[in-house]
């Protein structure tokens, strides 16, 4: 029984972290896609270079499935964007 409760709530928490993966996956996507519009945008140099900057560093780590370093580079282009 214990076993089986053990197997139960692994399935469980893996199960949840692949839905997490997936929507760190998505929204690094969408950050991306964000970033490049907002940089064809031609906005002023210093904050299109802090665009291109974070844009990069997330397409890198996108390509190296490091979603949650992806977000945190889309997060600073964000905050570029926003001044």
């Amino acid at each position: 029984m214990t076993r089986t409760l053990a197997t139960a709530a692994a399935v469980l928490v893996l199960g949840l972290g692949t839905a997490a993966f997936a929507d760190d996956a998505k929204q690094c996507s969408d950050g991306i896609t964000f970033l490049k519009a907002e940089a064809a945008k031609n906005p002023p140099k210093a904050t299109l270079d802090k665009i291109k900057k974070a844009l990069k560093g997330a397409e890198r780590e996108l390509g190296e499935k490091e979603y949650d370093e992806c977000i945190d580079y889309v997060n600073d282009g964000k905050k570029a964007v926003s001044g």
